[in-house]
């Protein structure tokens, strides 16, 4: 298990969201002064595939979810205080059966 952050400071919050799935997931980016990025979100009851450009690490807040990489053949369960990773130029499966599942995703160079 991570330490997962439940604030950040001195960053810049972006306010329009990312709407994703009809309103199913829904993210907000927030920028940090050495440049980085990450985006805080929320996944509603579904199953969604997304694509990397670059690798994500997936930080669950809170909730649950079910997850599969791309070329893999496992289906993990995470749940708050877990974490995924994903590698970058690829993509993987997220269901959420039940409830909302907050995240916060990190782009890692």
């Amino acid at each position: 298990m991570s330490s997962i952050p439940n604030q950040f400071e001195k960053v810049t919050a972006v306010a329009k969201a990312n709407v994703y799935f009809d309103g199913k997931v829904v993210s907000h980016t927030i920028l940090f002064a050495d440049g980085s990025k990450k985006t805080l979100g929320l996944i509603y009851p579904g199953k969604f595939h997304f694509g990397t450009d670059k690798a994500e690490k997936m930080e669950i807040v809170d909730g649950n979810c079910q997850v599969k990489n791309d070329g893999q053949n496992s289906v993990l369960n995470y749940s708050s205080g877990q974490y995924f990773e994903v590698p970058a130029k690829s993509g993987f499966d997220i269901e959420v059966s039940a409830g909302i599942c907050q995240y916060i995703c990190s782009f890692i160079d």
